[in-house]
C-alpha cells in the first residue's frame, strides 16, 4: 500500500483557499482507494520514513518544498497550481503597492513570502530560500521532481516557459464533489440572483464586479472573507456596494449548497484563475457561469461558459446579462461529471504515484 504525505502551506486551514480543498478532497478520495494520504502542514516536524513519497501543493510558495524535498532525500510530486498575479500586481494595485509593476513577477512573489514571515503571518521553513530567491528556489525544485501535477495543460506550459525546465508531467484535473453538488432541476433559478464564492481579495476582482451590478436589478451576494492582507480591499468593496449587494462570511462547503441551488449566475471575474473552483460546483448546481478568460478556465469550459473583461464592469455587466437569460447548459454539467469530480483527481493522483514509484 502507499503512503504520501500531502505537504501544503501552514495556513491550508486558518486561510482556507482554493488548494485547502483540492488537498482535502484528494486525499480523501485516495484514502477511499485505499492509499494512506496524511495531510501535513509545512511547520509541522514530519517523520519523512513513514511514507513512500512526498507530495507538495503550490509551486509558488517554493520554501516549504525546499525544505522538506532536501531533508527528506524521498521521491516527490507536485502540484504547481501556479497563480500568475503578474498582471494584478503589475497594473491593478493601488496606493503602496503601485510600486510592484517596476518588478518580475518572481521578485515580487519573493518580497511577499518575507513579509508573511517577517510580519508573521507564515512560517519560513527554507533559510536557503532566502539567498536563492523565487526563480532560482522554483527551478531547483522542478529540476529535482519526480513529476509535476498541473491542473490543465495549459498550466503545465505556463510552468515550462516560465521557468525553462522541462519536467514529466501528468495534468490532474481539479474538481468538484457530485454527489454534495447535485442539480435538481425541478428547483426553480431566480434569474435575478448572481453569487460569487470566492476569497475577497484584489485579485478575485470583486470591485469590479460591485461597480458592474451596482444598482441594477440584479441581487449580487459574494460569500467568502477577505484575505488577511486584504482589509482594506474588503472595506472598500464594502463602501462602494449599493443595497443590491450582500456580503456572507466564507461558508463550509455544504452550506454552499443552499446558494448554488437558487442563483441564476455563478461569476469569478478574476484577474487570474487556474481553474476556479466554484465555477465548477456552480456548473454542476445549474448555475451558468461567467468568468474571465485570464488563466487556464477555457481548457475547463470551454464555449460554455460566459465570458468578460475584468478589467471592464460593462463587460462584467453584459456577461452576465446574457447568463442571467440563457437556458441552462446542461452539456457542461455532462463534461464535469465525466472528467471533473475529486474521483477523476484522485485517480489520476495515483497513476502518477504508480508512475513514480
Amino acid at each position: 500500500m502507499i503512503k504520501v504525505a500531502f505537504i501544503t502551506r501552514s495556513t491550508i486551514y486558518t486561510v482556507p483557499g482554493g488548494d485547502t480543498i483540492q488537498a482535502v478532497q484528494t486525499a480523501r478520495h485516495l484514502t477511499e482507494m485505499g492509499i494512506t494520504a496524511d495531510i501535513r502542514l509545512a511547520n509541522e516536524s514530519i517523520l519523512y520514513s513513514h511514507y513512500d513519497l512526498l507530495h507538495f501543493f503550490n509551486l509558488t510558495r517554493p520554501a516549504d518544498i525546499l525544505y522538506h524535498s532536501q531533508k527528506a532525500g524521498k521521491p516527490y510530486v507536485v502540484s504547481t497550481i501556479l497563480c500568475n498575479y503578474g498582471e494584478y500586481d503589475k497594473y491593478h494595485r493601488k496606493g503602496a503597492g503601485r510600486l510592484l509593476r517596476y518588478l518580475s513577477t518572481d521578485t515580487i512573489e519573493y518580497l511577499k513570502s518575507i513579509a508573511r514571515y517577517l510580519l508573521g503571518r507564515d512560517s519560513l521553513a527554507s533559510l536557503s530560500y532566502t539567498w536563492l530567491g523565487q526563480r532560482k528556489s522554483i527551478k531547483n525544485i522542478l529540476s529535482r521532481a519526480a513529476m509535476i501535477l498541473p491542473n490543465s495543460e495549459s498550466e503545465y506550459n505556463r510552468v515550462i516557459q516560465s521557468y525553462e525546465r522541462k519536467v514529466k508531467h501528468l495534468v490532474v484535473p481539479n474538481g468538484a464533489d457530485q454527489n454534495l453538488f447535485q442539480y435538481d432541476p425541478a428547483i426553480k433559478k431566480d434569474e435575478k440572483l448572481v453569487i460569487c464564492a470566492a476569497r475577497i481579495e484584489g485579485i478575485k476582482n470583486q470591485l469590479n464586479l460591485i461597480r458592474a451590478l451596482n444598482n441594477t436589478s440584479y441581487r449580487l451576494l459574494l460569500i467568502g472573507t477577505h484575505a488577511p492582507n486584504q482589509l482594506d480591499y474588503y472595506q472598500e468593496c464594502r463602501e462602494i456596494a449599493a443595497e443590491n449587494v450582500g456580503f456572507i462570511d466564507h461558508i463550509p462547503q455544504h452550506e454552499l449548497v443552499k446558494y448554488y441551488r437558487r442563483a441564476k449566475v455563478h461569476i469569478l471575474p478574476s484577474w487570474f484563475e487556474t481553474t476556479g473552483l466554484s465555477s465548477i460546483e456552480a456548473a454542476l448546481m445549474g448555475c451558468n457561469i461567467v468568468t474571465s478568460d485570464k488563466g487556464d478556465v477555457r481548457e475547463y469550459f470551454a464555449d460554455d461558459a460566459f465570458y468578460c473583461d475584468p478589467s471592464s464592469p460593462e463587460s462584467i455587466l453584459a456577461a452576465v446579462e446574457k447568463a442571467s437569460i440563457t437556458p441552462y447548459n446542461e452539456t457542461l454539467r455532462h463534461r464535469i461529471l465525466k472528467q471533473y469530480t475529486w474521483k477523476q483527481a484522485a485517480s489520476q493522483t495515483l497513476k502518477a504515484y504508480q508512475s513514480v514509484l
